[in-house]
């Protein structure tokens, strides 16, 4: 997988023009940790999450007063400064998940983004029975080219639109779930080209996808980790339950 840093350095380029002075004030503190699976989500009325399975960590940046999450598939620790941040290389999803929460934190201290904490409990849920409502009033009954695995989700649509799912995890690729065969990263294409609109994990920011899933069909991008993007940049994002 070879990571757009093109996208990226749009990225830093708007997060070195916000920071402003601050990028040399070194008390100024950037952390990141990854959460476990109680402090991130709570304890959902489901267990097939993949963050409750191991399969994915939530990194939690804080900047002054302003919590942002990421998902990733690397687990790990980081403190430094917002000039430490921009210096990452981004070679690895751990280092692009510290990027990304941090970018979302310092979009919600100045006001730029909203909705940078993930939901709890029940709420997956909750967010799940309302993304049909959502998907129908703005599109209609269209087929759903899904990206990732957000079982919940999943489950809701396939009642309801034609779905075809394409998600990275070697355990879900050619598993049944929900009536419907779980699609490999090598069927993208076909996919998206099969889909009248793109329902795609913010995840993407983080693998270094997501500008792949940006063209002429609308996309609505879903959860915590694009938080920041969507708004810098006006993609649609669903994500109501979020804090």
């Amino acid at each position: 997988m070879n990571p757009d840093m093109d996208y990226y350095d749009a990225l830093k380029a708007e997060l070195a023009t916000m920071a402003g002075t601050m990028l040399g004030e070194t008390i100024k503190v950037v952390s990141a940790r990854p959460l476990s699976p109680e402090e991130a989500i709570g304890k959902p009325d489901r267990t097939d999450f993949p963050i409750l399975k191991g399969k994915e960590v939530m990194v939690e940046a804080v900047f002054r007063d302003s919590r942002a999450h990421a998902f990733t598939d690397m687990p790990g620790n980081f403190e430094g400064s917002l000039q430490d941040i921009l210096e990452l290389e981004l070679k690895d999803n751990l280092e692009r998940a510290v990027f990304i929460a941090s970018f979302n934190a310092v979009m919600r201290h100045f006001g730029r983004a909203a909705n940078t904490i993930h939901c709890r409990d029940k709420e997956p849920r909750t967010c799940a029975e309302q993304l049909p409502d959502f998907i129908r009033e703005r599109f209609g009954a269209p087929k759903i080219a899904f990206i990732g695995y957000q079982p919940a989700m999943i489950e809701t649509l396939a009642k309801t639109f034609p779905l075809r799912v394409v998600d990275l995890d070697k355990d879900n690729i050619g598993a049944k779930r929900f009536g419907l065969v779980i699609e490999g990263p090598e069927e993208t294409e076909e996919v998206l080209a099969w889909g009248d609109i793109v329902v795609a994990t913010g995840s993407t920011c983080v693998n270094g996808t997501l500008p792949s899933f940006l063209g002429e069909k609308p996309v609505v991008f879903y959860g915590i980790t694009g938080a920041g993007a969507a708004a810098l940049h006006g993609y649609l994002r669903y994500c109501p339950c979020s804090k």
